[in-house]
């Protein structure tokens, strides 16, 4: 019998709406009334969501920008909280949301891996034991006692997946970050991806990159309008999908 990691039961999550605010303060202080009902309405993104991954399923979620799937992999990180509805989640969760997030600027690349490692669940020993390996993944071995505040974006978000790709979790979570850095790297990284899978990890992935759904994924789940329009096969969704956004249907 399948082992579920990840329920989603009927799950909600809104927003404040902040439209009563884009006329700036002295908009608000006139339209007072107005701005104090506005400021009770919620931009709704998430509506009943109802799923279920197994252990080992590796995921994709496909949707416009704005229907939710970010929001989605935050909610199963624990980041957010949902309005109403259950969310279960079953083991550790090691996402890859925002690469780079937790590095302090003034640090080096090498302090970085160790304060990064341990934030993300390492202990202090595990991430002295990985550092070589971790610097050596990154391919920015010459600059790596240099201030992270001397990097560019791209070296920064190489560092910070290389930190991830050493990690040992039970659900990886994904946010369109395969595009990292040169061709090279990015190879690297998506067959660092691919030996995640064949571990029997986990993953849940969010992209824009609909070849990746298909090479990588068991399963693709369409969101839209706040709900999952269609879930099943990856080529016959990500098919449905680019149907609907050419106009076909």
């Amino acid at each position: 019998m399948k082992e579920k990691v990840i329920v989603f039961d009927k799950v909600v999550k809104s927003y404040p709406s902040y439209t009563y605010i884009t006329g700036g303060i002295k908009n608000f202080l006139i339209h007072f009334n107005k701005s104090i009902e506005n400021f009770k309405k919620r931009h709704v993104v998430l509506k009943e969501i109802s799923f279920e991954i197994n252990k080992g399923e590796c995921v994709g979620f496909i949707g416009r920008n704005g229907v939710g799937k970010s929001t989605l992999l935050s909610l199963i990180a624990g980041v957010l909280k949902p309005d109403s509805g259950k969310i279960f989640v079953k083991g550790k969760v090691s996402p890859l949301l925002e690469l780079g997030a937790g590095f302090h600027p003034d640090l080096t690349g090498r302090e970085n891996i160790i304060l990064n490692s341990i934030l993300l669940g390492m202990t202090k020993e595990e991430a002295f034991a990985k550092i070589s390996s971790i610097i050596e993944f990154s391919g920015i071995k010459d600059f790596i006692d240099q201030p992270i505040r001397t990097y560019s974006s791209g070296m920064v978000a190489r560092l910070a997946f290389s930190v991830i790709a050493h990690l040992d979790p039970d659900i990886l979570l994904i946010d369109e970050v395969l595009a990292v850095g040169d061709i090279e790297f990015q190879k690297k990284s998506f067959n660092k991806i691919l030996e995640f899978k064949q571990k029997g990890i986990t993953m849940v992935l969010v992209s824009h990159d609909l070849e990746n759904i298909k090479k990588l994924c068991d399963r693709a789940i369409w969101l839209e309008d706040g709900k999952i329009k269609m879930d099943g096969n990856p080529e016959e969704v990500v098919e449905e999908y680019c149907k609907k956004i050419e106009g076909k249907v």
